[in-house]
């Protein structure tokens, strides 16, 4: 049976103006599982990232609930990578256990444990101005994962690179997370980054957004997120999930 990390009852978020309020979402009802990949798609501007906002706490909520089944940590990791270009990648990586009161010479060797097996060992006394987006976008997973979130918050986190560098550090996204048994809810506009990378996913309708549908992404010999794309059923998903977004350019 799944363990439920996350019940969402009718959250609602309404954004008041002097002039005038902009409903954004509405009635959104989710259950998030213990180890679970979850993408929300929807489109632009209808409220992706406001429901990150309010799980994290950077946002108030206007109606609804949400409740977490036991004492979880959140982890947010956002578009921009944020590294501070005057601190060495190690350094970055630690700024949270700084922040935090938690940095001690346990937590410190985790963090250098994480960067030597996901291949940034060499790079722990460079800056960021030396590293690629792909690694930097890698650095900043670690530095999210150095708190030991229970529940990873991804808002585009490949939104800035290249496609080939995109593809890339989604494979190394992936399987970090997978690897570190954590459950994470991913925002995206990418409907193939979705399909490669999720168990479900969460298609919203457009403002005020409500959940038009949820997919179970079945994929025969599903493995990494570049390779999951070659699957038999991956088309299929994606012409589906194109037409839910009812999208007219």
């Amino acid at each position: 049976m799944k363990n439920k990390l996350l019940h969402i009852k009718n959250l609602s978020k309404t954004y008041h103006s002097k002039k005038t309020e902009v409903e954004a979402i509405k009635d959104i009802n989710l259950d998030i599982y213990d180890k679970e990949f979850i993408s929300i798609v929807g489109p632009s501007g209808c409220g992706k990232s406001t429901i990150l906002s309010i799980l994290s706490g950077l946002e108030e909520k206007s109606n609804g609930t949400f409740s977490f089944q036991k004492d979880v940590t959140i982890g947010y990791m956002l578009q921009n990578d944020s590294l501070f270009f005057w601190r060495n990648i190690l350094d970055n990586c630690l700024i949270g256990l700084e922040v935090t009161g938690q940095l001690t010479e346990e937590s410190k060797a985790y963090v250098i444990s994480l960067l030597k097996t996901y291949g940034l060992g060499d790079f722990m006394e460079q800056y960021p101005s030396s590293l690629s987006g792909g690694m930097r976008q890698r650095v900043a997973l670690i530095r999210t994962l150095a708190l030991k979130p229970d529940i990873l918050l991804l808002d585009e986190p490949m939104s800035a690179l290249d496609y080939q560098s995109r593809l890339a550090i989604s494979d190394d996204i992936y399987n970090i997370i997978k690897k570190e048994g954590k459950t994470a809810i991913m925002v995206t506009h990418d409907i193939a980054e979705a399909i490669s990378m999720s168990d479900r996913i969460v298609v919203l309708s457009k403002r005020p957004s409500v959940v038009k549908k949820i997919y179970d992404i079945h994929l025969t010999n599903k493995s990494t997120p570049i390779h999951n794309r070659k699957c038999k059923e991956f088309s299929e998903y994606y012409d589906k999930i194109w037409r839910d977004l009812d999208v007219h350019l």
